[in-house]
């Protein structure tokens, strides 16, 4: 290590203390490697500040010495956004100790967290006051609530809740020069000029690191009934979600379609997944229905619906969940499909997002194209059809994939495919996952020159040294 680089973990260890400091070797090796094992960096150190001003000092400190900056939630991101590239001088930022809740209002319906709460811990908090934080997905037991807001997270209570971004009241966030942005208000309506707090959600640590954020909370679910639907194509389950829609309205809370083969695929390799179904049909669809009210019969206006729907033939079969064990088993499938993906093959993933109307032609068009151009691989396909965001997997044999160029070719092959598609259905190649280093290329082949151009003079703005989260986004070197 160089005698710059010594001194650097000298100074940052003032800052935090030293066991709060790890430095380059085997110990950094859960900091500098993506969860899917795909991107590996380099980091000078991983820094553990426990405060927001301690982040702010670590932030100024890197900045006076031209490091940059890497911030790190759970590091459980599909896209490779937190990973460090493998550039001289980078600076690991995570915020493991700062995972106070600060507030909590059940008359607001508000909580004040600190962005290294775990997303379990901010949900467990709110039922501890008897509301509901509705952002859930596959990572909740270990993503981090900073990691979420920073990447937009999705999941699955979009359709009747919206994205961490409609969750989001108020931020902290400490700057690329290390000043602190205090937008921690719980405040629901704020009209006094721009809405600054946005500029920070989604934008991947690119533009500042969030510490802290105001969040809102809602009435916790009381009744619930769950079920699934063994249908024949993607049109049935569009058509069932109309008639649900009219039937229940916003007691519709979860709509999550699955394919055969991405089923298939977790019972392969995920042993301690056990599949409550038999697989009979091409696609299964998830519908949940949630009310607020105690003692809410949910279960007679969704017998009611999927009667009708199978009279009308748009489902095969409908399996009502019968307790809460029963729903538990289903959505313990859904919640495994990442885990199943990454176990059955190499992963091209895909996080595509079309209007409702086209999303049958999406799916059709797009497995015939892969599977035309690449008759090896298998397509399985799972996602949050209530609101239009269809993930599209492409499973390589790993055998197939020992000679990195020949790899990154045929991955650039389907990701044109999907993407060519993707356009063509009026849609967006990212819906919840992000840009991060995966799709930085595959943004700039298919964004609004002018999207881009606006994005890159924001960036400027807030990190005109360019050394916050570089490389991610916009490429190497991007300011």
């Amino acid at each position: 290590m160089s005698d710059s680089f010594q001194d650097a973990l000298t100074g940052l260890a003032a800052i935090v203390g030293d066991k709060h400091v790890i430095a380059s070797g085997s110990d950094q090796e859960p900091y500098v490697v993506d969860w899917r094992g795909r991107y590996r960096g380099r980091a000078v150190a991983v820094v553990k500040p426990g405060s927001t001003a301690e982040v702010a000092s670590v932030v100024r400190y890197c900045a006076g010495k031209q490091l940059a900056i890497v911030p790190q939630g759970g590091n459980t991101g599909m896209c490779g956004a937190a990973t460090p590239d493998d550039a001289a001088g980078n600076v690991v930022i995570r915020l493991d100790r700062m995972r106070t809740v600060r507030d909590v209002s059940p008359l607001a319906n508000t909580i004040t967290v600190e962005a290294g709460c775990i997303l379990a811990e901010v949900q467990s908090s709110a039922r501890d006051v008897d509301r509901y934080f509705p952002l859930s997905l596959g990572a909740e037991g270990s993503c981090q609530i900073g990691g979420n807001i920073s990447t937009n997270a999705g999941g699955t209570a979009v359709l009747r809740y919206g994205p961490t971004r409609d969750l989001v009241l108020g931020l902290e966030v400490v700057l690329p020069d290390g000043r602190v942005f205090n937008g921690l208000r719980a405040l629901r309506k704020d009209n006094t000029g721009y809405a600054l707090k946005q500029l920070f959600i989604g934008a991947e640590g690119t533009l500042g690191i969030v510490t802290a954020a105001v969040l809102k909370l809602f009435a916790p679910p009381r009744s619930s009934a769950l079920a699934l639907l063994k249908l024949r194509g993607v049109e049935q389950a569009l058509e069932i979600m109309a008639r649900l829609r009219g039937a229940v309205g916003d007691r519709l809370g979860s709509l999550e379609i699955m394919s055969r083969s991405q089923i298939e695929a977790i019972a392969v390799t995920v042993p301690h997944v056990t599949i409550p179904f038999t697989l009979t049909t091409p696609w299964y669809l998830i519908v949940e229905l949630t009310d607020t009210l105690a003692g809410v019969d949910l279960n007679e206006p969704l017998a009611a619906v999927l009667a009708d729907a199978m009279e009308a033939g748009l489902a095969e079969d409908a399996i009502l969940a019968s307790n809460l064990a029963q729903a538990k088993a289903i959505w313990t499938v859904r919640h495994s499909v990442s885990e199943g993906n990454k176990r059955s093959g190499y992963v091209v993933s895909h996080d595509s997002v079309v209007p409702l109307e086209r999303q049958a032609a999406f799916v059709t068009n797009v497995e015939a194209r892969i599977k035309a151009a690449v008759p090896h691989a298998n397509v399985v396909m799972h996602g949050h059809i209530g609101d239009g965001n269809i993930h599209v997997i492409a499973l390589i044999d790993r055998a197939r994939c020992q000679d990195p160029a020949a790899t990154a070719a045929l991955v650039a092959e389907i990701n044109e495919i999907v993407d060519d598609e993707t356009a063509a259905q009026g849609g967006a190649i990212s819906a919840e996952h992000g840009i991060g280093i995966t799709n930085r290329g595959r943004l700039a082949r298919v964004a609004d020159p002018l999207d881009i151009e606006l994005m890159r003079g924001i960036k400027q703005l807030l990190d005109p040294q360019g050394l916050m989260n570089p490389g991610k986004i916009f490429g190497e070197g991007a300011a």
